[in-house]
């Protein structure tokens, strides 16, 4: 079995507040809710969909912030810490962001400075270092498929088996749906999924699938000889 590391100062991990955990403790209450019957197919019953919900774990937004965004410009955030030293030992923000990245740095005809409005990027600082075992990486996500409506952040990727630093989360606001935004993101808000897997090199090919194995595999789903995705090609991931 693989192990993932998180791993933050004595004086944060002893507050024992919004521990990284996995992240099918998070599985949204509309989804909880669907009644999938044989009768009523709903989402609940896609097991693909399934996955993208109960793969990896969660990382929490470590302090109350506050977005006050107006399309027309003028974008602020500000944080709910007024202690600039306690900051510096946690890796978290300070009241006022002055880690921001100018938006040109992506471009003109980034989608991302379109949707942000031309807004400057803000970022959370992360209290968590991530470590992984040798050869294996971290894909950085805004929750897959349960993406907060306001922001969410940049994915990225980083080789957490030999970075052995806090990686920040740069994030974008929700400006395409929003002319003007005042809204409180609350400490413990889930805002980050962290996917760890293995590096290795791939080589792609096209080819041809012969018709008649095109039928037969038609034939085989249709009458159902293994029963269905879970029972016949799906295999349980563990996350713990």
């Amino acid at each position: 079995m693989n192990f993932i590391e998180f791993i933050a100062t004595k004086e944060y991990v002893d507050l024992k507040e919004h521990y990284p955990k996995p992240i099918k403790y998070n599985i949204p209450e509309w989804f909880k809710k669907l009644n999938h019957s044989f009768d009523n197919k709903t989402i609940k019953g896609c097991l693909p969909f399934l996955d993208t919900l109960t793969s990896g774990y969660s990382l929490e937004v470590p302090q109350d912030f506050e977005i006050d965004f107006k399309k027309t410009g003028g974008t602020n955030i500000t944080f709910s810490n007024e202690d600039q030293e306690v900051s510096n030992s946690f890796n978290i923000n300070k009241r006022t962001n002055t880690d921001i990245h100018p938006y040109t740095q992506l471009g003109k005809s980034s989608p991302l400075v379109h949707k942000n409005k031309s807004s400057g990027i803000f970022k959370i600082l992360n209290p968590w270092i991530i470590k992984t075992p040798p050869g294996y990486s971290c894909l950085f996500v805004p929750p897959l498929n349960n993406t907060d409506d306001r922001f969410s952040i940049m994915p990225g990727i980083v080789d957490t088996d030999t970075f052995h630093n806090r990686v920040n989360f740069p994030f974008i606001l929700n400006g395409d749906k929003y002319d003007v935004l005042k809204s409180l993101v609350k400490k413990g808000t889930i805002y980050v999924q962290v996917l760890p897997f293995k590096r290795e090199s791939w080589k792609m090919k096209i080819k041809k699938i012969p018709n008649k194995k095109q039928l037969l595999n038609k034939i085989v789903y249709a009458f159902g000889l293994f029963m269905n995705y879970k029972t016949g090609f799906w295999k349980k991931k563990t996350w713990t």
